[in-house]
């Protein structure tokens, strides 16, 4: 740990450890609650809230198995040596330990919510584990490995309140993480500055020109996708929401290039009070589109 940093209290790095700022990612459940109007249904919210729950102690756990594997790589990084496992503030055993209560808690709050959602939470931790064991060497797959883990959100989100998952919400979903996903990996070669030795296997293999290139497919990619979904929708006015996820993608990509933000998705969304407003204003003109224009009944 930096020598100038006080070490923090235990209980204060076992939390830290478990990232709360990336819970963020875990909205993605509310999703379906949103687009399915079924946000003034008190049952479905509770629902959509325990889904959550679970998949932040799921999450968690996932991150905690991460930095405990890769806890020798991350001492060599000028930002991940302060987390509690390679700071030394949390030990193997701490660390383990951690992982066991936070599963059972998650196991626990997901089996409330049905056997098909227990399966998804399943399909969605092995996933993650996956991605730690193995595909985070692996360039190109481990972007869209982790890519699959949002897609597992969205469908969770689903399967928690038992309404139709639409396929254009998972199209949307996978190219939104693409687009996010190497636009995390651009970030962090800025960060590193081309010093990649010893931090990520995968990210040797990244150049600048490479992932440009990527960010130009999946911007388009997340654009069109949601257009679309917009169009399809049985809900014309939803189309609305669409100004808002243009300025939300062209935003980050200037907090990329300009200001060299990227490295860390989550604290860019808790930061950056531009794509804040956005989020809000995205979520308010969903509702009220939902509220005032509801969607013909289904025959």
């Amino acid at each position: 740990m930096d020598a100038t940093a006080p070490r923090r209290p235990l209980p204060l790095a076992l939390l830290v450890a478990l990232r709360p700022k990336q819970w963020t990612k875990n909205a993605l459940l509310f999703a379906a609650l949103i687009f399915s109007a079924h946000f003034n249904d008190v049952n479905a919210v509770l629902q959509s809230a325990v889904a959550c729950a679970a998949f932040c102690l799921l999450s968690s756990t996932g991150y905690v198995y991460n930095d405990l594997r890769d806890v020798e790589g991350d001492r060599r990084h000028p930002k991940k040596r302060l987390r509690p496992l390679a700071a030394g503030e949390v030990g193997t055993r701490g660390a383990w330990l951690l992982m066991a209560v936070c599963t059972v808690l998650a196991l626990s709050l997901a089996a409330t919510l049905g056997v098909a959602f227990v399966v998804v939470a399943l399909a969605y931790f092995v996933t993650t584990l996956s991605y730690s064991t193995y595909f985070k060497h692996h360039v190109i797959l481990d972007v869209m490995v982790l890519a699959s883990c949002y897609i597992w959100r969205a469908a969770a989100g689903a399967v928690a309140i038992d309404v139709h998952i639409s396929p254009w919400l998972l199209v949307c979903t996978a190219f939104g993480a693409l687009f996010l996903g190497f636009n995390k990996r651009r970030g962090e070669l800025m960060l590193l500055e081309g010093k990649v030795g010893g931090t990520r296997k995968a990210l040797a293999h990244y150049s600048p020109a490479m992932l440009m290139e990527f960010q130009a497919i999946t911007t388009g990619g997340t654009i069109i996708s949601y257009a679309l979904y917009t169009v399809q929708s049985p809900n014309p006015w939803l189309g609305l929401t669409l100004p808002y996820v243009l300025y939300g993608v062209f935003r980050y990509i200037y907090l990329i290039d300009q200001k060299g933000e990227g490295a860390a998705p989550d604290e860019t969304l808790l930061r950056d009070r531009p794509i804040q407003v956005t989020a809000v204003l995205f979520l308010l003109t969903a509702i009220a589109v939902m509220v005032l224009a509801p969607p013909p009944p289904a025959h």
